[in-house]
């Protein structure tokens, strides 16, 4: 649990969530037991949300693990799913775990660095989703405008980083340089005036990022 908010609060809300069944239990009790890191049970219904209210045709997420988030943007919505991960292991068990749920021919699996692969594609995405290599979110971003739609949406999990990004007192030595790079990340993206962004202290910190619209 990120600490960016009360405990009590935190719990409250995720007591409101109803657990899962099926296909996505079974992936997190793997994540579990193997200890892989998957998106929270707040993010995740988050997804949920937005996989409902944006109704996408086409996403790309940055950091692919077990296949998890992919999955369950995958059965919460009739999106093509291209997914990214450098990791030869998480890329061999994300499709293995994709093709045992019957999801292969909806959610694309590619294996590189995920700056690389972003400068290599040209399709047009409704939704960039943003979970990987915290020090680089703002390369991936400034990558990622060129295939996001006009109206498309850019998330960003993990942005206030277990409550260090907001405040000096949670701060570790080992995590200044991610922290910095996340502040950095964040100042860009509140404060471009073709931008509109909000960041939302769920989870571990949650900013959603969309071009600002000419309404003239």
């Amino acid at each position: 649990m990120g600490k960016i908010m009360h405990d009590y609060i935190s719990d409250y809300i995720r007591n409101l969530i109803p657990e899962h069944d099926g296909i996505l239990k079974e992936l997190e009790e793997y994540a579990k037991e193997n200890h892989v890191p998957i998106v929270h049970k707040e993010m995740a219904k988050f997804l949920e949300f937005m996989m409902q209210m944006k109704r996408p045709k086409r996403i790309l997420e940055l950091g692919t693990a077990i296949g998890y988030s992919a999955t369950l943007m995958a059965l919460n919505s009739n999106a093509n799913i291209t997914t990214v991960d450098r990791s030869e292991e998480m890329i061999q068990i994300a499709k293995e775990n994709i093709k045992k749920f019957g999801l292969e021919n909806r959610i694309e699996v590619l294996n590189g660095e995920c700056i690389d692969v972003i400068r290599s594609l040209n399709e047009q995405y409704d939704i960039i989703f943003i979970d990987a290599g915290k020090g680089h979110y703002e390369d991936f971003f400034n990558e990622s405008l060129r295939i996001l739609k006009d109206d498309g949406i850019i998330i960003a999990d993990n942005v206030l980083f277990r409550g260090m990004v907001a405040t000096d007192e949670l701060l570790k030595r080992r995590k200044i340089t991610i922290v910095k790079r996340m502040r950095k990340y964040l100042d860009m993206v509140s404060n471009r005036e073709d931008l509109t962004t909000t960041v939302i202290p769920m989870s571990d910190g949650i900013a959603i990022t969309t071009r600002r619209q000419n309404n003239e």
